[in-house]
């Protein structure tokens, strides 16, 4: 997929095994058309502010969802986290976090910076292609998504 096109799903996900089996779930459910994947915090940040490399991306396409692991190379999860929900034009996209980690101080750090959701990634092949299944689902079909090419206005 061209970068510069509008996506649904921005995959952030180092492991190579987990991203395949996370877009043969989108597949599945034909949703993987709308998806971009990239293996590190560094390119997630890149292309969701739309510099360096996605320079040239259209800004106000965002991801109707972002779905992030927390163990990544450069920059981590809880990193890439904080920078979209910090900023006023991101903080609204829902983020996903999708991670292997199990520990109380990530799940807490991760809903203190705003995530809108944590799953433990199953170990289990069967099982990890059905919550990747579920997750894409619910965000993209049952979830209802504020317009992009309005203005959100609190109060």
């Amino acid at each position: 997929m061209d970068y510069s096109q509008a996506v649904d799903i921005l995959l952030v996900e180092d492991n190579p095994q987990d991203a395949e089996l996370t877009i043969r779930a989108f597949r599945k459910r034909n949703l993987a058309n709308s998806l971009y994947h990239v293996e590190d915090g560094a390119k997630a940040l890149d292309y969701i502010f739309c510099r360096g490399d996605y320079s040239e991306r259209i800004c106000k396409h965002k991801p109707k969802v972002i779905l992030l692991d927390l163990k990544l190379p450069k920059i981590d999860g809880l990193e890439v986290l904080q920078a979209v929900k910090s900023n006023e034009d991101t903080r609204i996209i829902p983020v996903v976090i999708v991670t292997s980690s199990n520990e109380d101080p990530d799940i807490e750090r991760a809903y203190a910076l705003g995530a809108n959701s944590y799953v433990v990634k199953p170990v289990n092949f069967d099982d990890f292609f059905e919550a990747m299944n579920r997750i894409g689902y619910y965000w993209l079909m049952l979830n209802r998504h504020p317009e992009t090419s309005g203005t959100v206005s609190v109060g």
